[in-house]
C-alpha cells in the first residue's frame, strides 16, 4: 500500500499541486478579515465538497484518490481559513477520552462514528467471506425459484436480515449469495436493489441502521420509528419487482444446487457468533463493530480466519471514511423547520451527503416524524452507490457499481420507489412529530405541529397518535 501511494505521488505530483491550487485559489481571493471565505452566498467548504462528489461521479475508477485528495484539500482549507476549526475537538470533543470510552453517553466528536464504520466495513468483509466458505450459498438454488421470483426472494431475505442486523452485513451477505447463484453475473440494477433492500429493511428498526440507533439513544421510542416500514414495504415491492426482472433477463438463477456440497457447520457457527456480537454490542455499547471483531477473534478457535479480505476492503473503507469526514466538516448548523417536505428533501440529500451528521442535526432540532425521517435518510442513500455504507461495502464485490451514471440509469427503480414509499407513508399515517429526550411535542414550535402553543407538559413521553385519540 505504501509503495502504491509513493508511486502515485511521484507520477502525479505536478497534477496534485495544480489540483490543490485550483481548489484553494477561490478561497485566497475571497478570504478577508479572518472570516471564513464565501463565493457569493455559498461558503467555500460546500464548493470543495461539491467538487469531491462531482469527481467521485465522473471518475468512478479513481474514487479512492478523489476522496482522499478532497479530504486533504478540505483539511488544509479549514486549517488556513477557519479559525474556529480545531481538528482535535472535532474528532474527540472536549470530554476526557477515557470517560468517553467508559460511558457511551459522554461520547463526543467523530471518533466513535469513524471507528465504528472502520470496524464494520472491514469486519463484515471478513464475515461475508466466512459465510461464502461455509458453502451455504451453494445450496440455496435448491430452495429458490428458477424464474424472476428467485432474485425477488433473495431481496426479501436481505430486507428481513437487515431488520435486526446492520445493513452493511445484510447487503454483503446478499451480494455473496448473488455472486454464487447468478454465476458472477449480477446486473447493476440488481446490485442497487440489494443495497436498497438492506437500507429499507433497517429503516424501521432501532437496531437495523446506525441512524435509527442514534434516534433510539437520543430518546426516540422504538415504536415511533416502526412506522417507517409502511414506506419501506411499499418501496420494496416496487424496486424489488423491477430489480428481480432485470436480473432474471441478464442472468437466470442456477437451476440446481450441487448435490455434493457439504456445509461447513463450524464456519456457519462463526457467522452466527459474529452477527450476535454485532447486535449485542450495538444494544449495550452503541458500537457494533466491537462485537463483530470479538466474534471474528473467537472464530480463530473454530476455523482459520480469511484475513486476506481485509486488504481488499481497506481501499473502499478509506474512501467512505474520507467522505464521512468531509461531510462532518460542512458548516450545516441548522436545517429548515421540521416538516414532511424537509424530510423528503433530506432523503435526496442523503444520496450524496452522509446521513449520520444529517440525523444528528435533526435530533438537535427535534420535532420530526422519526419514522418518516428514518425512512428518508436511511433509504434515500440507496439512490447513489456512495450514499450509504452498504453501497460502498457491496461495490468492493461489484466494482462496476461505482459508475454513478450506470447506477442511476439501471437502478432508476430505487429513486422512483423512494418517492412512492414516502408518499404512501404520508398519505396513510400523515405527519407525526415525536418526542426525544430534549424535545417534547407538547412544546413544539414548528408550524403545523398539532401541539404548538400548548404550555403544559404532561407526565411521560407521548406520541402524536396518543394525542389525536384524546
Amino acid at each position: 500500500m505504501k509503495s502504491l501511494v509513493l508511486n502515485f505521488l511521484r507520477g502525479n505530483s505536478r497534477k496534485l499541486i495544480l489540483f490543490f491550487l485550483i481548489w484553494l485559489f477561490p478561497a485566497a481571493i475571497f478570504a478577508s478579515d479572518g472570516s471564513v471565505p464565501m463565493i457569493g452566498p455559498i461558503r467555500v467548504e460546500f464548493i470543495i465538497f461539491g467538487f469531491i462528489l462531482l469527481g467521485v461521479a465522473l471518475f468512478h475508477k479513481q474514487t479512492f484518490w478523489v476522496a482522499v485528495t478532497g479530504l486533504m484539500v478540505l483539511l488544509i482549507f479549514k486549517f488556513i481559513f477557519d479559525p474556529a476549526f480545531h481538528l482535535g475537538e472535532h474528532m474527540f470533543g472536549t470530554a476526557p477520552f477515557m470517560e468517553q470510552i467508559m460511558d457511551k453517553e459522554l461520547r463526543q466528536g467523530e471518533w466513535g462514528i469513524i471507528l465504528n464504520l472502520l470496524g464494520l466495513l472491514l469486519g463484515f468483509a471478513v464475515l461475508s467471506k466466512i459465510f461464502e466458505e461455509s458453502r451455504i450459498p451453494e445450496i440455496l438454488p435448491k430452495y429458490l425459484p428458477n424464474d424472476w421470483k428467485g432474485p425477488f426472494l433473495l431481496l426479501v431475505f436481505v430486507f428481513i436480515l437487515s431488520s435486526f442486523l446492520d445493513n452493511i452485513a445484510a447487503a454483503l451477505i446478499g451480494g455473496t449469495v448473488a455472486l454464487v447463484v447468478f454465476k458472477n453475473k449480477v446486473h447493476i440494477g440488481y446490485i442497487a436493489a440489494l443495497v436498497a433492500a438492506s437500507n429499507a429493511g433497517g429503516s424501521g428498526s432501532v437496531v437495523g441502521d446506525t441512524t435509527t440507533t442514534m434516534m433510539w439513544i437520543d430518546g426516540v421510542s422504538a415504536f415511533n420509528v416502526l412506522h417507517a416500514y409502511v414506506a419501506a414495504i411499499v418501496a420494496f415491492a416496487f424496486f424489488a419487482w423491477f430489480g428481480a426482472h432485470q436480473q432474471d433477463k441478464y442472468q437466470k438463477i442456477q437451476t440446481d444446487a450441487d448435490v455434493n456440497v457439504k456445509i461447513d457447520w463450524l464456519k456457519l457457527v462463526n457467522v452466527i457468533i459474529i452477527l450476535a456480537g454485532a447486535i449485542i454490542s450495538n444494544i449495550i455499547y452503541d458500537m457494533p463493530a466491537l462485537g463483530v471483531w470479538i466474534g471474528i477473534l473467537l472464530g480463530i478457535f473454530l476455523r482459520p480466519v480469511p484475513w486476506k479480505e481485509v486488504p481488499g476492503a481497506l481501499k473502499g473503507t478509506i474512501f467512505l471514511l474520507s467522505l464521512v469526514m468531509c461531510a462532518s466538516m460542512m458548516p450545516v448548523e441548522e436545517l429548515p423547520n421540521a416538516s414532511w417536505v424537509t424530510a423528503l428533501a433530506l432523503g435526496f440529500l442523503s444520496a450524496v451527503f452522509d446521513n449520520i451528521p444529517l440525523t444528528k442535526l435533526c435530533l438537535d432540532q427535534g420535532h420530526y416524524d422519526w419514522g418518516m425521517l428514518a425512512y428518508a435518510v436511511g433509504f434515500g442513500g440507496s439512490m447513489v452507490w456512495f450514499g450509504s455504507s452498504a453501497g460502498v461495502a457491496i461495490t468492493n464485490k461489484f466494482p462496476e457499481g461505482r459508475n454513478v451514471v450506470q447506477w442511476i440509469l439501471k437502478g432508476w427503480h430505487v429513486a422512483v420507489a423512494y418517492v412512492i414509499g414516502f408518499f404512501a407513508l404520508y398519505l396513510i399515517m400523515g405527519w407525526e412529530p415525536g418526542d426525544t429526550k430534549e424535545h417534547k411535542i407538547i412544546n413544539c414550535p414548528v408550524p403545523g405541529c398539532p401541539m404548538a402553543g400548548h404550555e403544559e407538559e404532561p407526565a411521560g413521553s407521548v406520541s402524536y397518535l396518543d394525542l389525536i385519540k384524546e
